[in-house]
């Protein structure tokens, strides 16, 4: 399947994209290219592939989930402009 510089303009047009007269075509051939290389794709044979989630068989190293920083909380609050019951108040901005 191939897009025509028509259908560049409209898509272009569709998507607020400016895009000047000289680029046209050079994007009606790149836009093909994506569709007939998803064509071919569409056409592999997956049925017996499993899915995953990410190419490489790796997990991530993660750091322990414990607590390194002391509650501050009334400390940042006694400099704050208002708060009330452990919150920062603010003005209201949706009526």
């Amino acid at each position: 399947m191939s897009i025509s510089p028509e259908e560049v303009l409209k898509i272009a047009n569709l998507a607020r994209l400016k895009i000047s007269q000289d680029e046209v075509e050079q994007y009606a051939v790149e836009l093909s290219n994506i569709i007939t290389l998803v064509e071919q794709m569409n056409k592999i044979d997956t049925q017996n592939v499993e899915p995953m989630a990410h190419p490489l068989d790796v997990t991530q190293r993660l750091r322990k989930d414990e607590v390194t920083e002391i509650n501050q909380r009334e400390k940042f609050q006694s400099v704050a402009p208002n708060a009330e019951k452990g919150l920062y108040l603010v003005p209201k901005v949706i009526e």
